[in-house]
């Protein structure tokens, strides 16, 4: 009787002890992983290290002189081949960093090739692998689904025309920085999660000095609501070919304010003089480029040869692109790839079929068309997002809806600045039934390395 109430009083508190680090897996998967998950995985990491980067052909043989040592002053026969060496190992909350120094003979790519099989063989939910400096690469491991429940971190990179939109894979922040990559395209089907990625990148735009012009030719039905804070917006493709004209007119004035003061573009000009960088978001880029009657085809011709020209001309006069679409290449007409060419930042999520994955990442990074295509549909928001360089990574927006973003428009209304060249196309608001007058030209706070 006795042995039976010790196991009922040390049982019971061990099986709620189970039970709740079994609910905080699931429930609350950071304090799980920084209760046990760190510490498992660091002492797991730190006995197996040497074996596992052997087993996975990440080891060289030693040079000569460090066979001679070992042979003569250690006395030893056998000489192990050499891993990368551990600079230095960090825990956070959503999972742990190594820095390796790579040995002569590896190269990243080595590493990247083999982090699948270090997740396994480490009992982590993700490995990413990125190159800090030559010879170094640091090991980026996720301790569990990080896109399951997005939540931003608190540390994200700043800057004049930084935008942080969604969560990257391995817990850190994906940023839309203009100023490294201007022009951008996003693509995704229906309930893919598009419009969540637009609405968190207006809010994000909204708190900036920035001016903001929306073209959307659905009626305005997605941009309508952003209105106090847009200084132009179209929305049918009427009304968008003359605000495109008036855009390439306000980049053509900026390049002569450039060329006056001799400078390449306007981060380079003085304070007092600089105009106020532009982003042009558009809605459904399909619908500039398709057309239901032949008189209609020189108006089209015409805003994809000035949707051309800004991205090919603008980031100098402080003028960038955000376009977005469900399906966008050769298909749609001339001029289409040549306008793609132009957007390089690539976000695209899921898609219903590879042809379209093809078209937002198949000539950046070829690569993440199959992660594409493994979106699954019950995870709205989740996407690839890939630029010129040939990296890419998942990545999932934080839930937002409409009435939120517009609420923010709204809150940083003050914000909004006239364009005169763009008067005509500013939306109208109105406050007891009396227009609110458009709020004075502003200037930018410098940029800052």
């Amino acid at each position: 009787m006795t042995d039976l109430s010790t196991l009922w009083e040390v049982g019971l508190p061990l099986a709620g002890a189970a039970g709740g680090l079994g609910y905080a897996k699931v429930r609350a998967p950071r304090v799980f992983w920084s209760l046990v998950g760190l510490p498992l995985t660091q002492v797991r990491f730190a006995m197996t290290y040497r074996s596992t980067m052997d087993v996975c052909g990440l080891t060289v043989q030693p040079s000569r002189l460090r066979a001679f040592m070992v042979r003569t002053v250690a006395r030893r026969s056998d000489v192990q081949p050499v891993p990368p060496k551990i600079r230095r190992v960090r825990g956070s909350a959503t999972g742990m960093r190594v820095t390796l120094r790579l040995p002569a003979g590896l190269e990243p790519a080595d590493v990247v090739a083999a982090s699948e099989r270090l997740r396994h063989a480490w009992g982590v939910h993700s490995v990413n692998v990125v190159e800090t400096k030559p010879g170094f690469v640091e090991l980026r491991m996720t301790g569990y689904d990080v896109l399951r429940r997005v939540k931003m971190p608190r540390r994200v990179p700043s800057g004049p025309m930084t935008v942080p939109v969604a969560l990257r894979q391995d817990g850190t922040a994906f940023v839309r920085d203009y100023l490294k990559v201007p022009h951008a395209l996003t693509l995704g089907a229906n309930q893919s999660g598009k419009s969540m990625y637009q609405r968190n990148l207006i809010a994000g735009l909204a708190r900036l000095r920035v001016a903001l012009v929306g073209i959307d030719c659905k009626r305005g039905v997605e941009q309508r609501g952003y209105a106090p804070r847009l200084s132009a917006l179209a929305t049918t493709p009427e009304e968008a070919s003359g605000l495109l004209d008036a855009l390439v007119e306000e980049m053509e004035n900026r390049f002569d304010l450039l060329s006056k003061y001799g400078v390449a573009d306007v981060w380079a000009l003085p304070e007092q003089v600089r105009p106020v960088p532009v982003v042009l978001l558009v809605d459904e880029v399909a619908e500039l480029f398709l057309i239901t009657a032949k008189k209609d085809e020189e108006r089209r011709d015409r805003m994809v040869t000035q949707m051309i020209r800004l991205g090919q001309l603008a980031r100098a006069s402080g003028i960038f692109l955000e376009v977005c679409g469900q399906r966008f290449g050769s298909d749609l007409g001339k001029g289409a790839t040549t306008l793609r060419a132009q957007l390089t930042g690539r976000v695209v999520h899921r898609v219903n079929d590879k042809q379209t994955a093809d078209m937002g990442l198949g000539d950046i990074a070829p690569d993440a068309v199959v992660a594409v295509t493994t979106i699954p549909p019950d995870r709205p928001g989740v996407a690839v997002a890939g630029d010129s360089s040939g990296g890419w990574s998942r990545i999932r927006t934080p839930e937002l809806s409409a009435a939120d973003a517009a609420a923010t428009c709204a809150r940083f209304a003050h914000l909004t600045p006239a364009l005169p060249r763009l008067a005509t196309y500013r939306p109208v608001q109105l406050v007891a039934g009396k227009p609110i007058p458009p709020m004075p030209l502003f200037k930018p706070a410098p940029a800052t390395d």
